[in-house]
């Protein structure tokens, strides 16, 4: 059995990670570049915690500017079994109003500016994203919000864009149309590259407005956004608090296997690998890599 490390990154308006004990900042070098900022590590009763602000703090970095492959790289390196995303988003319906959570279990990845993938010239590797959120992550989730009575809907497709800029009508009436649930700009590559990594991935999208469908919210604004985020902000460290004192010592298995995700995946012949490209999965694919 592998101990569980529960990996946390911090969306909008969550720069650090109050509660964690024996906490070290360390500054994890990557071969894919630079992560958005060092790994804040500790414990939360006693689980090892690793928690990594997406934008940097003080919000430096545009969803579009965030290295995403470094990111998912030193979490790995730091022995993250399991990771939360926690995500400011838009909604797409009436049912999901501001300050609600969704527990999403789908994603649209409509993103076109960012690198998506570890593998490529070198080294072809396809995985699975049929399923891309951990089921009993997710579930473990909405147990946590059950006992800290926080809104959560389980289950939603979020779409992601890639901005920085928000939805015109058009966009979001089309999405909306689609059935998609919340619509944000970040989670993609992000889940991608988590499967990659064979991290079991689940994301927290906590709702911060409607998007610009609504007839009463036809303009979005950052100071609206702000408003709601402060407040999702101080539930959802209450939310990461509760999952990570209930949340098993031991890391389950993945019943849908992204912790494996790599067995099957590697298509390119041993003899054929790039050297320089297998240096840089050393940590990603060193599973099934290493002689």
């Amino acid at each position: 059995m592998t101990n569980a490390v529960l990996g946390i990154i911090g969306g909008s308006g969550i720069y650090d990670l109050p509660g964690l004990e024996n906490v070290r900042d360390e500054a994890v070098e990557s071969p894919w570049g630079e992560p958005s900022a060092p790994l804040r590590q500790g414990t939360i009763a006693g689980l090892p915690v690793v928690f990594l602000p997406r934008h940097d703090k003080g919000h430096r970095l545009s969803p579009s500017d965030i290295n995403y492959r470094a990111n998912i790289d030193v979490l790995k390196r730091a022995g993250v079994t399991d990771l939360v995303s926690l995500s400011a988003c838009g909604s797409f319906r009436e049912e999901l109003p501001p300050g609600t959570f969704v527990l999403v279990d789908q994603f649209v990845d409509r993103t076109h500016r960012r690198e998506s993938s570890f593998f490529g010239r070198g080294c072809v590797a396809h995985v699975s994203m049929a399923h891309p959120v951990s089921p009993r992550l997710l579930a473990h989730l909405a147990a946590a919000a059950e006992a800290e009575a926080i809104s959560a809907v389980r289950g939603g497709t979020y779409v992601c864009m890639e901005g920085p800029q928000f939805s015109s009508l058009a966009e979001s009436l089309t999405y909306r149309a689609q059935g998609y649930s919340v619509i944000g700009m970040t989670n993609m590559p992000e889940a991608k590259l988590a499967r990659e990594a064979e991290i079991c991935y689940a994301s927290v999208a906590m709702v911060t407005d409607f998007d610009c469908w609504h007839p009463e919210h036809d303009a979005v604004t950052v100071q609206d956004i702000i408003r709601v985020l402060n407040s999702n902000a101080e539930k959802a460290k209450a939310l990461v608090a509760r999952l990570a004192r209930d949340f098993p010592r031991q890391h389950e298995p993945c019943p849908i296997g992204s912790d494996r995700a790599l067995d099957t995946a590697l298509i390119t012949a041993p003899e054929a690998r790039d050297p320089a490209l297998l240096s840089k999965l050393d940590a990603v694919a060193g599973r099934v890599l290493r002689p």
